[in-house]
């Protein structure tokens, strides 16, 4: 009943936007399935739906196996992939086709220390801004996720699905290009300078897009987590 009042508050929050956990790798390097990897006590799904939902944001699970999505779908709702295996970008696509949001906000099931802040603060800048694809950028350089996408780019997006060229970056800046706009990119060491966003842990924002892809990045980042508690 908590989770249900929570989800119904979040939706109030933000009815134009969903967040969307993308959960669907082969974890091929961790060796098992990373949704449902602890990470400082609870799985890693747990982790990224809480990101979301910090963030203002009704939820859901995008591009999970269908061996994992029964147990997933304890978590919290499920968008089926007809076609599994076609990567993160099949994923988006079929997130985008299950909602009538007009924002759907993206994150990685694998990398826990982003701050919900980053989240909000994108999600702001893609509405004040009118464009179709806002991400962060890291010493310059524009990170994947998270990404906050306008449902206008889903044709776009499955055009790069099927044509099976380039990744889910190039397939934003196609997107956005077909639209007459570049990918907005944001700048997080500036929010950072300006006060704009504080780390709940006070981590850098280098520390902020560890993916966790082996054993060994998970023990850095719980190393990490513990060493900025209070």
């Amino acid at each position: 009943m908590k989770d249900e009042k929570r989800e119904t508050a979040t939706a109030v929050a933000r009815p134009d936007a969903v967040g969307f956990v993308l959960a669907g790798g082969q974890s091929s390097r961790m060796g098992q399935d990373k949704a449902l990897l602890l990470f400082d006590g609870q799985p890693l799904v747990v982790h990224a739906l809480s990101i979301l939902s910090q963030a203002g944001l009704s939820v859901a699970i995008a591009g999970a196996r269908p061996s994992a999505r029964v147990t997933l779908e304890a978590f919290a709702p499920v968008v089926e992939d007809p076609e599994p295996g076609l990567g993160p970008l099949a994923g988006i696509c079929n997130a985008l086709a299950s909602t009538s949001a007009r924002y759907a906000v993206f994150v990685p099931v694998d990398v826990p220390l982003l701050p919900p802040a980053l989240i909000g603060f994108l999600l702001h800048r893609a509405k004040i801004t009118g464009r179709a694809a806002t991400v962060s950028a890291l010493a310059g350089i524009d990170q994947t996720f998270p990404a906050v996408l306008d449902r206008d780019v889903l044709p776009t997006l499955k055009a790069a699905l099927e044509s099976r060229r380039g990744g889910c970056y190039s397939a934003f800046q196609a997107a956005a290009a077909s639209l007459g706009q570049l990918v907005n990119s944001v700048a997080v060491e500036m929010l950072v300078q300006s006060g704009q966003i504080v780390h709940p842990l006070g981590l850098p924002p280098f520390r902020w897009f560890l993916n966790l892809n082996t054993p060994g990045d998970v023990e850095e980042a719980e190393a990490l987590s513990r060493s900025r508690m209070p």
